[in-house]
């Protein structure tokens, strides 16, 4: 296609959407940036980017939003799913309405807006949905039940969505990120501890806890993900799958090739590291309200 690509990237006012949008934008794209918090997105509209106001959650915001871009482009080319949250906790503890707020989110929302394109995708006989899902998608960690069952399903339902709209020309991807910098792994943290911290869970929840914060020391740059969705619009004949990040590869490989119970083994392992190495650099309290908290906001930033 030499005309530019018309893009719609849903949270996209920080780490990996804003990095996408950015990226998609410099390399001569229209992309529309969307998210719940418009106000955090005067850079990307600084840049070219046309910013809409989006809750994956709210049916009237993305039937306007997709209404938008037909009107003013005529055409949608690429819908980059990425609005999402992690939410923590052992399953015992963990609220059944904040697990069914983290299936809407992370995949309703995917799915309706998927929905809402799909008609124009057709028209046009050509078509790229590129889901963000997560190395969670393919394995799991203690107390993330809900967070690692909604990228599960975002898996299986984009394979199988790959097959159905395959005759219709359109290509639908999986991006498949380890270990990243933003505002996930504080999140994340913040509500495993709120939840689960003075639990039966409790040991546990600070270990694994210990291993999110450590995001911050050692995760990747949103930068790398981006390269990789820059890719799954740009290829001629695109992967089903990209995966790049802190640990994705090794973790990938590690439950390809263990069993069940070895990687279990492994899993534990590596959360007993990280707790012992969060003490040895002066990390070890991860209380709600302690220094580690405060500066972080509430909500659901990759969906803002």
């Amino acid at each position: 296609m030499n005309q530019p690509r018309v893009i719609l990237i849903t949270g996209a006012s920080s780490g990996i959407g804003k990095a996408t949008a950015l990226k998609l934008q410099a390399q001569g794209n229209i992309v529309y940036g969307a998210a719940r918090r418009i106000e955090k997105m005067t850079d990307l509209a600084a840049a070219g980017v046309h910013v809409l106001k989006i809750d994956v959650t709210d049916e009237a915001t993305l039937v306007a939003a997709v209404k938008t871009i037909q009107v003013e482009q005529g055409r949608l080319d690429v819908l980059i799913n990425n609005a999402g949250y992690g939410s923590y906790g052992a399953l015992e503890d963990v609220p059944l309405s904040e697990g069914e707020y983290q299936f809407k989110v992370n995949v309703f929302g995917v799915m309706r807006l998927t929905q809402l394109v799909l008609p124009i995708m057709r028209a046009q006989h050509r078509g790229r949905i590129i889901n963000t899902s997560s190395i969670g998608g393919k394995i799991y960690q203690p107390l993330s039940a809900w967070y690692m069952g909604t990228k599960h399903a975002i898996e299986g339902m984009s394979d199988s969505l790959r097959m159905e709209v395959a005759p219709f020309g359109i290509d639908v991807i999986l991006i498949e990120p380890g270990g990243i910098k933003t505002e996930w792994a504080g999140i994340a943290e913040k509500k495993l501890l709120e939840v689960s911290g003075d639990t039966a869970y409790g040991q546990q929840a600070v270990k694994v806890g210990a291993m999110l914060s450590l995001f911050d020391q050692f995760a990747s740059n949103p930068g790398v993900i981006a390269k990789l969705m820059a890719r799954a619009v740009n290829d001629v004949k695109p992967k089903t799958r990209y995966h790049a990040g802190m640990a994705s590869g090794l973790s990938l490989t590690a439950r390809k090739w263990l069993t069940d119970r070895q990687f279990d083994r492994a899993m534990n392992q590596s959360v007993n590291g990280a707790a012992k190495l969060a003490k040895i650099i002066g990390r070890s309290d991860r209380r709600v309200g302690s220094r580690h908290y405060r500066h972080r906001t509430k909500g659901t930033p990759e969906q803002d």
